[in-house]
């Protein structure tokens, strides 16, 4: 029964990656990358890794979310823009990502409905204080590393949203 959940939550994660990748507009593609990390959080939720999947939801789906929002605000986008977007909306692009997202909260009722997924389901539960002491112990050089990698995305955001003085 959790191997048929799985390859649900496993196939709404590779269409929706897929359909993100082909996506040509920007708003549809993140709309699919969110759909994504979230069957990746129900993959988690199966395994039984219930702090892996909120993290997923909350740092992944959550962040993509509010960096694309600052990228909105960084492009200021002027009403051709708005007007645009409005005309690429239709009713038919949302068809495939609502009905991916219906299927995995009928994925997540039912596991809840029959009890699949408890306290004592999965292979052994992992909290915040043994990720914390993981990630800042074993794995501090990778931390640090993926730090380092942030830090020139940051410096383009500034470089690339801040406003140039006009000298008089």
């Amino acid at each position: 029964m959790m191997d048929f959940f799985f390859y649900v939550a496993a196939s709404v994660a590779i269409s929706s990656t897929v359909l993100f990748v082909i996506a040509p507009n920007a708003v549809h593609a993140l709309l699919n990358l969110i759909l994504s990390f979230l069957a990746i959080a129900v993959i988690f939720l199966l395994l039984g890794a219930p702090f892996a999947a909120a993290l997923e939801v909350i740092i992944y789906a959550g962040a993509v979310m509010v960096l694309f929002v600052f990228v909105i605000m960084m492009l200021q986008v002027g009403p051709k823009s708005v007007e645009q977007e409005r005309r690429w909306i239709g009713i038919r692009i949302w068809w495939v990502p609502v009905g991916l997202a219906m299927l995995l909260l009928a994925e997540v009722g039912t596991l809840i409905a029959t009890g699949a997924v408890t306290a004592e389901s999965g292979p052994r539960r992992v909290g915040p204080e043994e990720v914390g002491l993981v990630l800042l112990s074993r794995y501090l050089l990778a931390v640090e590393l993926a730090s380092l990698l942030l830090l020139p995305g940051i410096l383009g955001a500034y470089y690339l949203g801040r406003r140039r003085r006009e000298d008089p």
